[in-house]
């Protein structure tokens, strides 16, 4: 009995640190892809239309077969709550806020 417990605690833990990572990915591709272009502001003005779009949008498919979701640009997904610590991907607005800062202390310069 504790050992079916300690597995299943050690599976959880692990998945966890498998969506943070991925999590911290996005932000990463996120960092990249501004300075590529050299405005974060293009960038976060891209993913704030994404995210409207597909507010207005459900995506069965992304539903009904979640595993997609980590191919998908932003979150297709419509769990919230507890449901973001089992997200592939970090909230959009976090990612544009972050891309906005970036803007900020590149214009500094």
């Amino acid at each position: 009995m504790f050992g079916s417990w300690l597995k299943t605690s050690l599976l959880m833990a692990a998945m966890l640190i498998q969506f943070a990572i991925s999590q911290a990915r996005e932000f990463d591709a996120d960092r990249g892809g501004a300075q590529i272009s050299g405005d974060p502001r293009a960038l976060a003005s891209a993913l704030d239309k994404i995210r409207r779009y597909a507010q207005g949008i459900p995506m069965a498919t992304a539903e009904a077969h979640p595993a997609t979701a980590q191919m998908m640009i932003i979150d297709p997904l419509s769990g919230g709550g507890v449901a973001g610590l089992f997200s592939t991907h970090p909230d959009t607005g976090e990612r544009i806020a972050r891309l906005n800062a970036m803007a900020a202390v590149v214009s500094t310069y």
